[in-house]
């Protein structure tokens, strides 16, 4: 069997929300099961396009209709879009197959425990869950090389400084510290702020999302917040972190316990604390672009190497198979 292609003749049913946006993360991963050599089969929690208007079925439904039609191998449910527990119970007798659930929890939402015992193979993108939840395993966000790369964006895509999310006060807050140095914001919700003048654009579309923070000489990365306005955990590292490294562009993120094991901190990637520490950071990779390049080469060498959403399935499809 090929090394490029591992798992050819597998099929993994896919359980995912798909959409065209600037994350479009669950595409990635489908692409990157597919370079792996599986047959993906899609179901997503609420149907989309033409199948939305002629289907009633509900979501554990059409996970057993593509279990009996299709025989997977593995089902991976990504995210809250894992069925009800009782409806896995209920699901496993149509046809035996290991589930597997891989939970982005960097936006502190936690699965919780009867979610967790449903599957066979539990993953979280926070390492501090591991020891909180038992049976998870840590398995953090990737890249697709092939979507987040280096390009050449000009006009209205060439600034100092880029972010690209939705506004919220404290994201807010923190551009507004470095807006002397050249900034421009990207996302919804940014017209409604004094920030207004600096927003670009809402930006929908992923080849839109790579445009912005390519044209950047410094992207900043802020993690979302909770309810309150505070940053649910400190740990897990967001999809942006690797994408960004992926790109080859300096990025400054909001400090994560998890970062020092994935990147290298002050080489790879810059992390600050406090507002006045980002304000710091951000001016000295504005005045230095040779040492802003030097950090974005840095961590698309080791994306590229450690961080794809390639590695990530092969582990996860790995310990599933138990190979």
């Amino acid at each position: 069997m090929s090394p490029i292609a591992p798992h050819t003749g597998r099929t993994v049913l896919l359980v995912g929300r798909f959409d065209h946006s600037y994350s479009a993360h669950a595409t990635l991963k489908r692409r990157a099961l597919e370079r792996l050599g599986c047959n993906v089969v899609v179901v997503e929690p609420r149907p989309s396009g033409l199948l939305a208007r002629f289907t009633r079925a509900s979501l554990t439904e059409r996970i057993g209709t593509a279990l009996r039609d299709h025989h997977p191998d593995l089902v991976l449910t990504l995210g809250a879009e894992l069925p009800p527990p009782a409806a896995v119970a209920e699901l496993r007798t149509v046809h035996h197959a290991p589930w597997a659930l891989w939970w982005h929890s960097d936006a502190g939402h936690l699965p919780s425990w009867d979610q967790v015992q449903a599957v066979d193979h539990p993953w979280v993108t926070s390492s501090d869950l591991v020891g909180k939840i038992p049976g998870v395993r840590y398995l953090p966000h990737g890249c697709d090389p092939s979507v987040h790369r280096p390009l050449r964006s000009r006009d209205e895509y060439r600034a100092n400084v880029v972010f690209v999310g939705d506004a919220t006060p404290r994201r807010e807050a923190l551009v507004s510290e470095v807006l002397e140095y050249g900034v421009a914001v990207w996302g919804s919700g940014w017209r409604r702020t004094r920030l207004k003048d600096y927003c670009r654009g809402e930006m929908v579309e992923v080849d839109e999302y790579v445009r912005a923070y390519a044209g950047a000489t410094v992207a900043l990365n802020f993690h979302r917040e909770g309810p309150e306005g505070e940053v649910p955990s400190a740990s897990g590292c967001n999809a942006r972190t690797f994408e960004l490294a992926a790109m080859g562009i300096a990025q400054v993120v909001d400090v994560r316990a998890d970062l020092p094991a994935l990147f290298e901190p002050g080489t790879e990637i810059l992390t600050f604390e406090d507002p006045s520490q980002l304000k710091a950071i951000v001016r000295d990779l504005v005045q230095d672009h040779e040492r802003a390049d030097a950090i974005g080469q840095g961590a698309r060498r080791r994306a590229l190497a450690e961080h794809t959403y390639v590695h990530r399935m092969q582990q996860l499809l790995g310990s599933a198979f138990g190979s």
